[in-house]
């Protein structure tokens, strides 16, 4: 499976008014076929500071750094 990220509501479940965008199937973001790049329509990058209206992206940028860390 190469979806990545489905759009969901707070209980986990796909509903349409959880889906922005209408994407098929709520697919937010994808994995090519060797699983190292990743597609994604939502902009985390719009919500890692508080200033810009929330903190909800951040999570994912800072286990990216985590991860990329413990690689070295």
């Amino acid at each position: 499976d190469r979806v990545a990220f489905r759009y969901v509501d707070e209980s986990g479940g796909t509903t349409e008014a959880a889906n922005p965008n209408g994407s098929v199937d709520d697919i937010a973001g994808i994995l090519n076929h060797r699983r190292n790049v990743l597609g994604m329509m939502p902009h985390p990058e719009n919500l890692i500071e508080a200033i810009q209206g929330g903190t909800d992206g951040r999570a994912l940028f800072e286990s990216v750094m985590d991860d990329l860390a413990v690689a070295g």
